[in-house]
């Protein structure tokens, strides 16, 4: 046990952590690499535990989480097989991880590199332009005890027209191709790019966008049914990662 890592306030479920280890709650982010997880699983057998922090207690501000993520948010990736244990924090980082050391025939990445750097471009993508500005648009339109009619329509349009980015590629406005996945040749292949961007997509309703806002972008509803049609998905976005009562 790495007495850096971990401290007597750890959870015993986590410092006693034999393999993979993921420190997690079902949101978005939370979700991305709970499907990962599961997509290995399928594939691979990949095994892990988990531990679930409630982030509405501040769990995940709490000294023994943060000797793993100083930015106290989830998920966390932890990998008991090394010595000493090595925390993994932030959601891309995380998928980036996993697909470099649990993933060893690249299916869901890709061995061309134009093409993995497609997948690059598209997973950053999301995880600077558009879970931010989705995230903002859920706390002031659904969280915040003052609503703020400026701060709502401004995160409200930026991710419309980050949908509208996401739209353009899966379209093929401009290629003429239109593509099933986000990255790769051709009509693409599911991938890091569509596991990392699909969970907080998926949620337009409950940020507050109506059925009308999403007739600009058919190809993109297209894309979240079939994501979300895969069977790990539905398990890493399932009752699995209920929060235990």
């Amino acid at each position: 046990m790495s007495q850096s890592l971990y401290i007597e306030d750890t959870p015993a479920s986590v410092k006693n952590a034999k393999g993979l280890h993921l420190i997690t709650m079902s949101t978005p982010n939370g979700q991305k690499v709970q499907i990962m997880l599961e997509e290995l699983a399928e594939k691979y057998g990949t095994e892990w535990d988990t531990t679930f922090v409630n982030i509405m207690t501040n769990d995940q501000k709490k000294e023994w989480f943060l000797r793993l993520n100083p930015n106290g948010r989830i998920p966390v990736l932890v990998d008991n097989t090394q010595s000493p244990p090595f925390a993994v924090m932030e959601t891309s980082a995380e998928l980036l991880y996993l697909l470099k050391f649990a993933d060893k025939d690249d299916v869901f990445g890709f061995k061309d590199e134009y093409e993995r750097s497609q997948a690059l471009q598209w997973l950053f993508f999301w995880h600077g332009s558009g879970a931010p500005y989705q995230g903002q648009m859920n706390h002031f339109n659904k969280f915040a005890k003052d609503k703020i009619p400026y701060a709502i329509e401004r995160f409200k349009n930026e991710t419309l027209r980050v949908y509208g980015v996401l739209e353009i590629q899966l379209s093929g406005q401009f290629t003429g191709e239109p593509k099933e996945y986000l990255a790769g040749n051709g009509k693409g292949k599911y991938s890091v790019a569509d596991i990392g961007t699909y969970p907080w997509v998926k949620a337009w309703e409950f940020s507050g966008f109506s059925k009308e806002d999403m007739e600009a972008f058919p190809h993109l509803l297209k894309w979240i049914d079939r994501i979300g049609a895969r069977p790990a998905v539905k398990k890493g976005c399932g009752e699995k990662y209920n929060m235990p009562k």
